[in-house]
This record gives structure tokens, sequence and C-alpha cells, in this order.
């Protein structure tokens, strides 16, 4: 029997393995690092960068709930100068490859950051996280609404050019994704990451008042596996040429199978890294065995599987 050819693409970009991390979940990978070399997996997916360091939001800002977890960290981080004078240097000295996450809180500071992107060698893709307000129209989430979400990616498309990949990270509280996947598509997306986090809140009945400083966060964990199974059948099912890099709740071999039959083209393994650093390594492991278990050939043959016949 032919080894199991394990590969996967993104766009344009390809990858020798189909296991990521998160955004969000590993920073820029330092910390990973000391448990397996970065360059075993897909590729690091940094944190979402944006223009100027931030601190994030007050705490209390994170909770456990029942298999999952809320946060509200508010994209802390070090802002762009930082980033690239620190972060990029050291993940091409770790030959790790590299899908840079950018945020930010209006169109224009999107193509900002695309722009001081585009000459850095060494990224692989480039994530465009529209789930964040946009402090131009109210605060709403650029994802949420189809014309800001076309308007962001349609400049990122437009700074980028055909240099680098755009993968754009949509958020699954929206009525009807499908509309907001094919939007951003149309404007220029090679791929989609789905799914962000689920809006969600905690009350502590001791205080009787919201548990996180800034109220409401994103839940992620086994808790929205299923949401995230959904949301990609449905855009597979709609844009079946659109490659999909899944997320939620993955922590094995089986959960990441779930995803890629619903129509992923790849993973990306978050909140289960904080109990476990190697549970990518493990998911990698498992997601291999089970392909070849199962008789396919390729990682390619699988994806989408529970569309066939239908």
């Amino acid at each position: 029997m032919s080894e199991l050819d394990f590969s996967t693409t993104l766009g344009p970009a390809w990858f020798p393995t189909p296991v990521f991390t998160a955004s969000g979940c590993a920073s820029s990978g330092k910390e990973l690092s000391q448990f397996f070399p970065l360059n075993a997996i897909g590729a690091v997916v940094t944190k979402s960068i944006m223009l100027k360091a931030r601190p994030g939001r007050p705490t209390p800002r994170m909770a456990e709930t029942p298999s999952g977890m809320l946060n509200s960290i508010g994209l802390q981080g070090p802002g762009i100068d930082a980033f690239l004078a620190n972060d990029i240097p050291w993940l091409l000295e770790q030959n790790a490859r590299v899908i840079v996450s950018i945020a930010g809180e209006n169109v224009e500071e999107y193509s900002v950051l695309a722009r001081r992107l585009r000459s850095v060698g060494g990224i692989s893709a480039i994530e465009v996280n529209i789930s964040c307000p946009n402090v131009e129209n109210r605060g709403l989430v650029f994802a949420c609404d189809p014309n800001a979400s076309r308007a962001v990616v349609d400049g990122v498309r437009r700074t980028l050019g055909g240099d680098i990949p755009i993968i754009v990270k949509l958020s699954p509280d929206v009525t009807d994704i499908t509309e907001i996947a094919r939007g951003v598509v149309d404007a220029g997306a090679d791929a989609l990451s789905l799914i962000n986090t689920v809006l969600g809140m905690v009350i502590n009945v001791d205080t009787m008042r919201p548990h996180l400083a800034g109220k409401t966060g994103g839940l992620s964990g086994p808790a929205i596996r299923p949401i995230a199974v959904r949301n990609i059948y449905q855009v597979h099912q709609s844009l079946p040429k659109t490659p999909i890099l899944g997320m939620g709740g993955v922590r094995s071999g089986r959960d990441a199978l779930e995803l890629i039959l619903a129509g992923a083209s790849g993973i990306s393994v978050g909140t289960a890294t904080f109990s476990n650093p190697v549970t990518i390594i493990n998911v990698q492991k498992e997601l291999r065995e089970l392909l070849a278990a199962k008789g396919f050939a390729s990682l390619r043959d699988a994806v989408g599987f529970a569309h066939r016949n239908e």
C-alpha cells in the first residue's frame, strides 16, 4: 500500500500536514516550542496582530464553562512593529511555516497591516480576522456585516495583489454564514477559517454580577464543536472549491476527522493545548492513522466526504 498523502493546500499555499495552531491560543509559538519542533506541524497561526500594542481587557477575563472556556482577552498584543522585529525572525529561525493573523479597528487598518507584511519573506498566508468590532460603525463586528466584511477583504487583496494567500476568519454569530462566506470569497479570499469563538456570558451567582469584566466573551472548547461542524458543512456545500481551515473544540484525531468530513482542508487546535501542550502532535498522529485505517489514499480524498451521494 502506498503511503498516505497527508499534505493540504489553503488556496495556493501548500503544507506538508493539515494540523495548525489556532490564532490566540499559542501567541507566536514560543511556549509550544518547548514541547515539539514547530516545523513538525502544518503552520503556526499567530495571535491576531494589530497596528498598535494593546494591553487587552481588564480582569477577570477568563472563565471555565461546561466543556469549554470563555475568554475576553481583547486582542492583547505587542503591535505590528514589535511583532516584525521579534516574532517573525524567531519563527523563521525555527523553520516554522507561518500564517500571520491580522485584526483592525477599521477597514483602513487592515490594509495598512497588509502593506507592512507584504514584503516580509517566509509568510505562508495571512489570516484576516474580521470578527472584530468596527469602531467606525458603532462597534458592529465586521464579520456580521456583508458589506463591511467584503470591504476589509477587498482592501487587503488590493494591497497584497497576488503575492500572499488570504484566509478570512469568520464568526458563527450570524444568521447565514454562507452569505458572508460568498461575499469575502468574491472580494478575493483564497480560503476561510471556520469558526471563531461563539459569543457567551457567565454570571457569578455569588456576586450576582457578570463574571467577566468585559461582560461577554468568546466560548471555545468541545462545547462548540457541533457548531463548527454545522458551519463548515454549510459553507463547503455552498462553496465546495473554497478551502476551509476548520477549528472549534478539536481534542483528538476523531474530532479533526469530523471537521474534515464536513469540508475542512485543515484543522486548527487551540483551547485543548492549554491543558495538554502536545495535543496538536497527538491530533496529527491520530488523524493520519484514522485516514489510513479508513482506506483514504490522501487527506484530500476525505475532505467533504460526508457530502458524497447527497
